[in-house]
């Protein structure tokens, strides 16, 4: 089953941008997931399994490298908001 998530990380930080930055670039390091970055979230799509294990894993590397942060998502399941494009 696919799984789309539209995540916003709001760091308890006055210098919020590096914490973000730092948190995107470890998700687009991570394999098998696809995601897209605009201004106010970042949509991460694949497998729902996988998705659920970045989460779970970004959460803990996100506090272990920037502390406290809170992070608001949507899930939907079911659902590939970025679909495989043909390369």
């Amino acid at each position: 089953m696919q799984l789309s998530v539209e995540l916003s990380m709001y760091p308890f930080n006055g210098d919020y941008l590096p914490p973000i930055e730092g948190f995107i670039a470890w998700l687009n390091q991570q394999p098998d997931i696809r995601l897209q970055t605009v201004a106010t979230c970042t949509i991460i799509t694949g497998d729902y399994e996988r998705v659920m294990d970045v989460l779970r894993d970004g959460f803990k590397h996100s506090m272990e490298q920037h502390g406290k942060a809170v992070f608001v998502a949507k899930f939907l399941p079911g659902f590939e908001a970025l679909p495989e494009q043909d390369v």
